[in-house]
């Protein structure tokens, strides 16, 4: 890969350094990344909830609120149907939490992903409807798109309210109450970005501050923050850039997270191999936490993992997280062997500026994954697709640089339907039309981006190898949370050495450690680089992410490799 530096506005990074009393190595970051007054700057590396927007500033937060009430006080029938993915799941936890709390009951639904597809699909309409119509309809993380569904409840009688931050294709449900703020235009607002669970927090903090200024006595007992560990969930498995508001969601969540007194959070911990009292990271999320979650929607019945954060039973709760490690693991095995398959397909499409994948009988639970991981490789975007029927149905994935959206608008003749964000789409079409669409697609994608964006790595400051060390690595660690939007840096290091030959294990990957011209030994693995390691004795520069290495009780700092040279 291309190594580049980034730039760095000099005077600003002095001026944090002055200032702020940071190290170097914060200060650049900071200025790099565009907070470049000593004001900014501190509030991102010190983020409080004091600094969320009262959430009455929402674009229908007040009448979403007071139909709510309403319902409430007159004892009306609510459903609630929110995505099967984690956003979802945690969504349709906080909102049945929050209401419980409150003394009410509401019923709730999760589409199944192979039955019903996806949102508010006729499908998951029936099966919902069958069990009784209710006076007052919640679509969580979906409903942006589902017009002729929204019409079909109302003209049964049925009052609707969507919370979803899901863009639009054309039009949007008309006399439904929509919170969306890339509907109403206030997507650069510090909400603006949220996914669905933190714009429901942001509908529940509205509704506790109302019942609170009437007084209702169990609305003043509720304290909003402790719910944050759901929000911190769905926010970085649904990669929403994490700044501003969704920052300080992912901050106090993973605290909240880490002194998690919840039942099924503490077994799907137990499950996923997380030390308890440890500090919690976005990477524990986005690797241990949220797969499990996710596998149930994937492969079966997205209901499960609600009802294990529902659950008060610690060991009703460690069967379903059992049941959710297990499904996990299927859909690994899954995934593996459509991945080859896929490769195949995608290397067959040589220079093509998009690619389409393919297989009638691949599971659609984990084409999005396939997806995401041909557009890593092949640095393009990707479309994978499984068969349903006489329909092919799919994700596609992009890679920074690409809207994905705009692309699929140019073919968009060639879908049945499609949804999505311009990093992330769902798509359908009738198989017999997969054979134009790549084509199409590519075409498409050579249309929004003429030029491909190079895969490069992006330096962000540079050490010499013994210059390194934990402080190096504890300071790094005032910018957490990393995540979309805010990555955590790569920091080029000069004059290593290896010490003794990398070991090489699970036939892909490498670990060794290095030392510079002095200092003690630094530990590394290299993800993926069993095949390339680098060479002992020679002076190389390595490009890594640093961070800290915990196990058993032990912690020490470890530099992740991603790239080497001479």
């Amino acid at each position: 890969m291309f190594w580049r530096t980034i730039d760095t506005p000099k005077e600003a990074m002095k001026r944090l350094r002055r200032e702020l009393g940071v190290s170097k190595v914060v200060a650049t970051l900071l200025a790099q990344r565009g907070f470049l007054e000593p004001e900014d700057a501190e509030r991102h590396l010190n983020p409080r909830l004091a600094h969320l927007d009262d959430p009455f500033s929402i674009y229908n937060m007040d009448p979403a609120v007071d139909r709510l009430i309403d319902a409430m006080h007159k004892g009306e029938e609510i459903c609630l149907v929110g995505d099967y993915d984690v956003d979802g799941v945690t969504s349709t936890s906080l909102m049945v939490m929050i209401l419980r709390r409150l003394g009410v009951s509401p019923r709730f639904y999760v589409p199944r992903r192979l039955d019903e597809g996806y949102g508010l699909s006729e499908a998951a309409l029936e099966r919902i409807l069958g069990d009784g119509k209710p006076d007052l309809f919640v679509a969580l993380d979906c409903g942006t798109n589902s017009v002729q569904e929204v019409a079909s409840l109302r003209a049964q009688g049925v009052d609707v309210l969507v919370i979803d931050h899901h863009q639009s294709k054309d039009e949007t449900p008309a006399d439904a109450i929509l919170i969306n703020p890339h509907i109403s235009g206030q997507s650069e607002a510090a909400w603006g970005d949220s996914c669905t669970v933190g714009l429901v927090f942001k509908f529940v903090h509205a509704l506790v501050k109302r019942l609170r200024e009437q007084g209702d006595p169990t609305a003043k007992e509720i304290v909003l923050r402790d719910y944050l560990d759901l929000v911190a969930l769905g926010t970085v498995a649904d990669l929403v850039p994490l700044r501003d508001e969704n920052r300080i969601f992912t901050r106090f969540g993973l605290q909240c997270l880490g002194r998690t007194e919840r039942p099924g959070l503490l077994a799907l911990m137990q499950v996923a191999g997380l030390e308890l009292e440890q500090p919690l990271a976005t990477t524990d999320i986005a690797f241990r936490l949220g797969p499990r979650i996710n596998a149930s929607g994937r492969l079966g019945d997205a209901a499960v993992p609600v009802n294990l954060l529902l659950s008060e039973e610690y060991s009703e709760c460690l069967e379903i997280a059992r049941e959710l490690d297990e499904r996990n693991r299927e859909r690994q095995s899954i995934e593996r062997a459509i991945f080859e398959e896929a490769r195949e397909q995608a290397l067959a499409q040589g220079n093509a500026a998009g690619l389409v994948v393919y297989g009638k009988d691949w599971h659609p639970g984990v084409v999005g994954i396939v997806a995401g991981k041909l557009a890593k490789e092949f640095y393009r975007p990707c479309l994978a697709l499984g068969g349903e029927g006489d329909f092919a149905k799919g994700s596609g994935r992009s890679v920074a640089g690409i809207d994905l959206q705009a692309a699929l608008h140019l073919c968009d003749s060639l879908f049945v339907e499609w949804g999505g964000h311009p990093m992330a789409v769902g798509v359908t079409l009738e198989a017999v039309n997969v054979e134009k669409l790549r084509p199409a697609f590519a075409d498409a994608v050579q249309t929004v981006v003429p030029e491909p964006p190079e895969q490069e790595i992006e330096i962000a400051a540079w050490l010499d190898a013994n210059q390194l060390g934990g402080d190096v690595v504890a300071a790094l660690e005032e910018l957490q949370p990393y995540g979309q939007s805010h990555p955590t840096p790569v920091i080029g290091l000069r004059g290593v050495r290896l010490t003794d030959n990398p070991l090489v294990f699970a036939g892909r990957h490498a670990r060794f450690r290095f030392q510079g011209t002095s200092g003690a030994p630094f530990s590394a693995v290299a993800w993926g680089m069993g095949n390339r390691p680098p060479p002992v004795g020679k002076e190389i520069e390595l490009a890594v992410k640093l961070g800290w290495n915990r196990w058993q009780g032990r912690c020490e700092p470890q530099a992740e490799v991603l790239d080497w040279r001479a």
